[in-house]
């Protein structure tokens, strides 16, 4: 994959991320898949990692409201696009951090709309792709603390669920009532 087709990707995958910010809207204390999240911490934690790692080392980090969400996003993603445009995938790249920051929006993704009862179904293929990408032991990624342990689904699962229970998410995780 060329580093531009690694920008176009991740940009697209932010494009599927802002529609369940969207969504969101006045359910932003709803708890979300990650236990030590609100649908707010997920929307907090995509734009911060954005901002440690690609936005504030290029001088792009913008200047966002604190009252509102869905302006911190869009204003974040319109960075993330002049970042990208410029040549900020190459950055990344140099890190290897590109196809990680990608599958982690995508799965914020999933957990951000899963939190407020919006549309949570994710592309397959970029399920595939970045489950291709992850490591071929299993409990690597739970061995660095940042995930938990894989969840098993049935064999039969579609690229989405195989990706989220890799990543150790439940797939069939609903919020209480809205």
């Amino acid at each position: 994959m060329t580093d531009d087709d690694a920008a176009e990707l991740h940009l697209a995958v932010c494009r599927r991320f802002g529609e369940a910010v969207r969504s969101a809207e006045g359910n932003w204390d709803r708890r979300s898949p990650c236990e030590e999240w609100d649908a707010r911490g997920v929307l907090e934690h995509v734009i911060g990692f954005h901002d440690v790692l690609l936005l504030r080392p290029l001088g792009l980090k913008p200047d966002r409201p604190t009252d509102d969400a869905q302006e911190r996003w869009q204003l974040t993603y319109d960075a993330l696009a002049e970042a990208l445009e410029s040549g900020g995938a190459r950055r990344l790249d140099e890190y290897r951090l590109m196809p990680n920051l990608t599958r982690d929006v995508l799965v914020h993704t999933w957990d951000q709309a899963r939190a407020v009862g919006a549309d949570d179904r994710l592309d397959p293929e970029w399920c595939e792709l970045c489950y291709a990408g992850l490591p071929p032991d299993p409990r690597t990624l739970s061995s660095t603390g940042m995930f938990h342990g894989p969840v098993p689904v049935p064999g039969e699962s579609d690229p989405q669920a195989r990706l989220l229970a890799r990543l150790g998410r439940d797939p069939f995780w609903r919020p209480g009532p809205l």
